[in-house]
């Protein structure tokens, strides 16, 4: 495996210079964006509205860091929290099965705690119905407010690896405020993930009805917290890999 992953690596070091694919898929990147592409993609049942590759890039981050808690900001259907979910059962059950013991999902400590302004009823109810809702809680509000971050804050008091994932309202001020608030609670090790940060990369006519664009986007707050935040740095090696992504320069590792 050693030399496997050596090869991963090669081939991903390469992507770097590849102008021809790297323009082949910005090329497909903006017309799928144009096309809502992911919007067509589910998880167990929920729609989740990812690109599959970031899903991709997800699982692996989940598995090699193994969080006793997933923040995210942004629930929608709920796709993503039913993911991060499952991927923490699944990591429960093979600790079990290496270990021996039996597993009970509802006293399990992995959870994930999502945050957003407005949780539609009927969103709230199919994520309270679904299998995984054990390990799911949620909060409503704006992820910016004080009362808010408090209350996420008292949450993450009680673990010690903890992965952060920003998606909800896209402009440079409120992720910024996002970043300040929630980013230091990433353990060292592990990851802040800011998605939506593509919005700097494309024409400013494909988003004529939202407050965000290029110029004011995910990208330009990441950009500015790291200029003071050095305990992070971007993950170059996750964008090269994946090629298709919503989160170029948004994958962050807490190094410090």
């Amino acid at each position: 495996m050693s030399q496997f992953q050596s090869e991963v690596l090669t081939r991903i070091e390469a992507v770097s210079t590849n102008n021809s694919l790297r323009q082949s898929a910005a090329v497909f990147t903006q017309i799928s964006i144009a096309s809502q592409y992911s919007y067509n993609f589910s998880w167990q049942g929920r729609p989740i509205i990812q690109y599959p590759q970031d899903m991709a890039a997800m699982q692996e981050l989940i598995w090699e860091i193994k969080p006793d808690l997933i923040i995210e900001t942004g629930i929608a259907h709920g796709g993503s929290l039913i993911f991060s979910a499952s991927m923490l059962a699944l990591i429960d059950m093979c600790d079990a099965i290496e270990s021996g013991k039996s597993i009970n999902p509802k006293v399990s400590n992995r959870k994930v705690l999502g945050i957003d302004i407005d949780i539609r009823a009927h969103n709230r109810a199919a994520i309270e119905a679904h299998p995984m809702a054990s390990r799911i809680q949620m909060i409503q509000g704006s992820s910016i407010a004080a009362d808010i971050i408090a209350q996420v804050r008292a949450v993450a008091a009680k673990y010690s690896r903890i992965l952060v994932c920003l998606d909800s309202n896209h402009t440079h001020d409120h992720v910024l405020a996002e970043l300040n608030a929630y980013a230091p609670l990433t353990s060292v090790g592990s990851y802040c993930v800011v998605f939506d940060t593509i919005v700097q990369d494309m024409p400013k006519e494909m988003f004529p009805d939202r407050p965000w664009g290029p110029g004011n986007n995910p990208k330009t707050a990441v950009w500015e917290y790291l200029k003071t935040h050095k305990e992070f740095q971007i993950d170059k090696n996750i964008q090269d890999k994946l090629l298709i992504t919503v989160a170029p320069d948004g994958y962050l590792k807490r190094i410090a």
